[in-house]
């Protein structure tokens, strides 16, 4: 029985969801150093320039930034250092299909706790344009603007 409940998420990449168009996601475990799992805990790690790869039928996780652990001794974690993602072997095949296929890359969402365990959120995703981003920001504006409209209208109705 775990000690830890729910879903406790450490860090988010924010910017991808702006920067790529997401197909696919999937959730691994990652296989982490002690030092690494109470800088976690601590809740400081950052995604920005992290992204996965496939390697000989094992997933990676390289550039994500999790600081040294401040409480750590001679034996504390190299900060950006590769990490070895658990996934099934269906799902690495089903992925690096995806990404040979041309287009594609893998990139980390989220690092969180679930139930105690440290997971991280993958998503295969497209890389936008340019023009792309700018037709979603102005997407996200009209709806915007038209919420407000029509709750200023409801407002005034009544």
């Amino acid at each position: 029985m775990p000690k830890e409940k729910g879903n406790r998420v450490v860090a988010t990449n924010r910017r991808a969801r702006h920067d790529y168009a997401i197909d696919d996601t999937y959730e691994a475990g990652l296989v982490l150093t002690g030092t690494e799992v109470k800088s976690l805990r601590e809740g400081r790690a950052s995604l920005v320039d992290g992204y996965a790869f496939i390697d000989r039928d094992e997933a990676w996780l390289d550039a994500v930034y999790i600081p040294e652990y401040t409480e750590g001794t001679w034996n504390n974690h190299a900060p950006r250092r590769k990490r070895k993602l658990l996934l099934h072997k269906e799902q690495i095949i089903k992925i690096s299909h995806k990404v040979k296929e041309g287009g594609f890359t893998l990139i980390p969402l989220s690092i969180y706790f679930l139930d105690g365990r440290a997971k991280v959120e993958l998503a295969v995703a497209k890389g936008k344009r340019e023009y792309d981003k700018r037709q979603a920001l102005r997407e996200r504006q009209d709806r915007r603007e038209a919420e407000r409209a029509m709750s200023t209208r409801s407002q005034l109705g009544e």
